[in-house]
Formats: C-alpha cells, sequence, structure tokens
C-alpha cells in the first residue's frame, strides 16, 4: 500500500508534466495548479508530511503566508521536510567572483536568465524576480506559524550541478571551484506540528 501524493505548482504546463511523470511510474498522485501563498481551505489538516524541494523559497517575496499555509495543512503530528538552496548562495553573482546581493531579504533581485533550468542552452532571454531569505527569516516564519523545529542541517555541496564553475567531490555532491568546503550550499529544517 503506497502513500497518495499530491503536488501543487504554479504552472500548469510543469504539472502537465508531473502528471506524465507520474503516470509512466505508475504513481498515486493528484496534481493542484495554484500558489503556495494562498490558502487552500481544501488542504486543511490533510497532510502527514509537506515536502518542499530546492528553488522554492527564492520565488516567495515574503515567507509569512507559505509557514502558515505549511502549518494548516499539515495533519497534528505532520510534519515539513524542507531542502533549499542556502542563501549564501544567492549572495554572488552568476559566475561566483562577486557578492552581488544582500543575504537578507532587503531588495527584489532582478536579472535577465539566459536559458531555462532545465535547458540551460535554450535560446531564451526573460527576466527573473527572486527574493533571498536569511536562514532566521526562514526559521522564524515556521516558528511564528506554530512549528516545532526538529532538525536543520548545512552542507557544503549540493546534489544538483546547476551552479556556474563546479566540481564534483568523492561524496558525488557539487561545489563551487576554489570554494570547496568554504560556502554553505544547501540546508534543510524537519518541522512538525504539535498533536
Amino acid at each position: 500500500m503506497g502513500a497518495r501524493a499530491t503536488g501543487l505548482d504554479l504552472s500548469d504546463v510543469a504539472l502537465d508534466e508531473a502528471r506524465k511523470l507520474a503516470d509512466r511510474a505508475g504513481l498515486h498522485a493528484d496534481f493542484v495548479c495554484a500558489n503556495v501563498l494562498d490558502q487552500q481551505p481544501a488542504f486543511e489538516a490533510q497532510f502527514d508530511i509537506v515536502f518542499n524541494s530546492f528553488g522554492v523559497l527564492g520565488w516567495l517575496p515574503e515567507l509569512g503566508p507559505w509557514a502558515r499555509n505549511v502549518a494548516h495543512w499539515l495533519k497534528p503530528g505532520g510534519r515539513l521536510v524542507l531542502v533549499e538552496f542556502h542563501p549564501a548562495v544567492w549572495m554572488f553573482n552568476n559566475a561566483f567572483t562577486r557578492v552581488a546581493y544582500s543575504y537578507f531579504n532587503r531588495e527584489r533581485i532582478v536579472e535577465t536568465e539566459q536559458g531555462t533550468y532545465a535547458e540551460p542552452s535554450a535560446p531564451i532571454a526573460l527576466p527573473s524576480h527572486t527574493w533571498n531569505h536569511a536562514l532566521a527569516e526562514t526559521i522564524t516564519a515556521l516558528l511564528e506559524a506554530g512549528l516545532r523545529v526538529d532538525s536543520f542541517r548545512e552542507m557544503d555541496g549540493s546534489p544538483h550541478d546547476c551552479f556556474t564553475n563546479t566540481v564534483r567531490g568523492t561524496d558525488g555532491l557539487y561545489r563551487i571551484s576554489g570554494l570547496e568546503g568554504k560556502l554553505p550550499m544547501v540546508f534543510s529544517v524537519v518541522a512538525s506540528r504539535e498533536g
């Protein structure tokens, strides 16, 4: 007997691809096209686990609505599992040659992105609007939403080769060349809703 999953994304195109992948894998999953910042009354106390993966938080201008939604969507005793790129990574320019942005969420970061994360060589140039959230901002949003932080970890390597100038370590993780062991790349948080 397997788990039943529900995926939420703002992009209907991404959700169409997720449905195809779930079908190919024989997984039981529902998909909802919505903004993670908007309340979803149908989700109230529905989930044992809410999982947020790499590259979610940077698209959100503020974290309070997200954290409150997660808290509302979890069943009592349920857990949030968050794995995300470290905010220190987003301080640098794309070449990792200089600090270009604040560690703190003091301004919207506007860049022109070449290609896409799925196809870096795609002949597209689009504006990108993101926000950097300090670790304290993330943890505080979860605590203020009524969640208990059970685990917090930082790692100096990324499982994804999505940055410029990376080298792969013997552990399989990617690090910025010249900054190996010096720059946190990802972090994880496990938080729970009291039972």
